[in-house]
């Protein structure tokens, strides 16, 4: 049907409709979306992987065709006239295509071209966008060396060298570090409030769906909702708590809540568990837990997050099954620990990458290293894989000195790489045998343990499916399922839900919890914020450097104020990084 009120619209969707066949199979992307979008506000593109968000991105831009529908843009028809569209839209798709080896001013220079941006034009353009970026003192330097964050930053500001009527943005802020993501929607706000431009954003992190004007939320190709992301929030008062439990390890108290009848959801936060039910209750006095000696519950206050599982669950998104066939990793010496860092440095040229850090991981601990772009996180990563070798200092990972037995050591671990790193153009089974092989498992083990992989991440469906086809979750359930072939006593977890929806997220940590469990050591690096709670141990880095080093709770606590009484993991970062910065200058 055929949406009104187009005059106060910058984009009118009608009864969209488009399929792809990937993998030999026929998949629909979009199927039947309507929504407006209204001028001058940002809209919050909402959404699990596949639900077709990067689809209609390319559509409103008519870099795609219509299967049927219709789809004006700023008033005119995207599928007839294409170019039109393109000339008024500034579009940044989720891998910008900067040129790695040229200056972040060339880059600058060469999108000003591609736009036709008038020569007497650009200088001071281009002052605007590298004073709003923080760019100014890098014009010189190579896009390829440039931080993830910044290289986000001059993405935008190559879209915005031309000035557009509309922002499109896919997933601007994906595998960039909270200080970075809070610089990016400093931008966004600035040219909103101050060119009155309207901004589709597509994104991962559900908090910054609360900053938007209004959302759109997709599940499948389709729109389950649209409106003010307090539409969604209000839906949930009353049905999200805060428990704690005395005695109970808070992995083990998620799992029990999140079998218990009447909850939706149980995730870790700090030292509690927050659940959501799947009604409204008027106090928490009145939540059914099948034991509550020694469990104290209070409540919490909802979040666009919960609504989102919420409509989700309701359509079917389950819950993952139990692992059941892992290592009885080291039942014993509990306490021991498995990887220790002394006085590591990792120096390229000039440049420490690492510079002088040490900690310990105890056995089936879940350790979390965090940090901004370029802290050293992946450096560090891969010198304890044995992937790289320190400049000096001692890591002995699995009992084993890595200076003289790295590839001892490496039997004994599994690593996920940051950026899907398995074979694309392999299908999942042929993944699955040849890292089953190459971690030495032949016959009847092999076959056992491939019949494991595809049962236990749900794979069997996708078994002859080219990886490359995958949608990005399940291509991250099998890299983590060939991490886990051989059983390893250690995995190394490098930012694993980069880019996947809240759901593939809360599946994925079930998973690390349950290794965790069951005695396997897990060292995980992440940008989510919320995913640092699940860890039982937290290092913070900076530029190479550890800045602190604990409990999620003990961390947040040090910049407790009585405006910010709890502050959020995400708020104690950033005044973290602040501070160290302050302390520098």
């Amino acid at each position: 049907m055929p949406l009104a009120n187009e005059a106060t619209s910058a984009i009118l969707i009608n009864e969209v409709k488009k399929r792809f066949v990937a993998g030999g199979r026929a998949v629909t992307a979009l199927d039947g979306v309507n929504a407006r979008i209204r001028r001058g506000v940002v809209t919050g593109l909402i959404g699990p992987d596949g639900a077709g968000k990067t689809t209609l991105m390319r559509l409103i831009c008519g870099l795609l065709q219509l299967d049927s529908g219709r789809i004006e843009v700023l008033g005119i028809d995207s599928a007839k006239d294409p170019l039109a569209v393109q000339s008024r839209v500034g579009y940044m798709p989720q891998h910008f295509g900067l040129y790695e080896d040229l200056s972040v001013q060339e880059n600058l220079d060469l999108y000003a071209d591609l736009q036709e941006v008038a020569a007497l034009d650009r200088p001071a353009r281009y002052a605007e966008l590298l004073h709003m970026t923080g760019l100014s003192p890098f014009t010189r330097r190579l896009a390829g060396k440039l931080s993830g964050g910044m290289k986000q930053k001059l993405g935008l500001a190559c879209a915005l060298v031309r000035v557009p009527q509309l922002l499109l943005l896919d997933e601007p802020t994906v595998g960039v570090d909270p200080v970075s993501r809070r610089e990016l929607w400093g931008i966004i706000d600035r040219i909103t409030r101050a060119e009155g431009m309207t901004v589709l954003l597509s994104t991962a992190y559900l908090d910054e769906a609360e900053r938007c004007n209004a959302v759109l939320l997709m599940h499948e190709g389709r729109l389950l909702g649209q409106g003010d992301p307090t539409t969604f929030t209000d839906a949930m008062k009353g049905r999200s708590f805060r428990v704690t439990a005395r005695d109970v390890n808070k992995r083990r108290l998620r799992e029990r809540l999140a079998a218990t009848p009447g909850v939706l959801d149980a995730i870790i936060q700090g030292a509690h568990v927050r659940i959501v039910l799947d009604r409204a209750t008027n106090s928490s006095e009145d939540v059914e837990l099948p034991d509550r000696d020694g469990v104290e519950i209070s409540p919490a206050a909802p979040r666009f997050e919960d609504r989102f599982v919420d409509l989700l669950m309701a359509r079917g998104a389950g819950r993952p099954a139990l692992l059941v066939d892992l290592p009885p990793a080291a039942a014993a010496g509990a306490a021991e620990d498995v990887i220790v860092v002394e006085r590591l440095q990792r120096r390229f040229g000039d440049f420490y990458a690492v510079n002088d850090i040490s900690f310990s991981v105890r056995r089936g601990e879940i350790f979390g290293l965090l940090g901004a772009n370029g802290a050293g996180k992946s450096t560090t990563f891969q010198m304890l894989c044995g992937l790289l070798p320190a400049t000096s200092g001692t890591l002995r990972v699995a009992g084993f000195d890595l200076r003289n037995a790295r590839a001892t050591a490496r039997k004994r671990i599994g690593y996920m790489a940051q950026k899907f790193s398995l074979y694309g153009d392999l299908s999942v089974q042929d993944n699955l045998r040849f890292f089953s092989s190459a971690y030495g498992l032949f016959g009847a083990r092999r076959r056992a343990r491939i019949a494991w992989a595809l049962a236990e991440f749900e794979l069997a469906p996708f078994a002859q499916a080219t990886s490359k086809d995958l949608p990005l979750g399940y291509k991250q359930r099998l890299a983590l399922a060939c991490a886990l072939m051989h059983e390893p006593d250690i995995i190394f977890l490098d930012e694993p839900t980069s880019g996947v929806d809240p759901i593939a997220r809360r599946d994925f940590w079930r998973w690390i919890n349950i290794l965790a469990e069951r005695g396997v050591t897990v060292l995980v690096t992440t940008h989510f914020m919320e995913e640092a709670e699940y860890c039982d141990r937290l290092a913070i880095m900076a530029h190479g450097r550890i800045l602190a080093e604990g409990a999620s709770e003990s961390i947040k606590a040090r910049f407790r104020t009585a405006e910010r009484p709890e502050p959020t993991m995400e708020e104690a970062f950033i005044a973290l990084i602040e501070q160290k910065e302050a302390e520098a200058a």
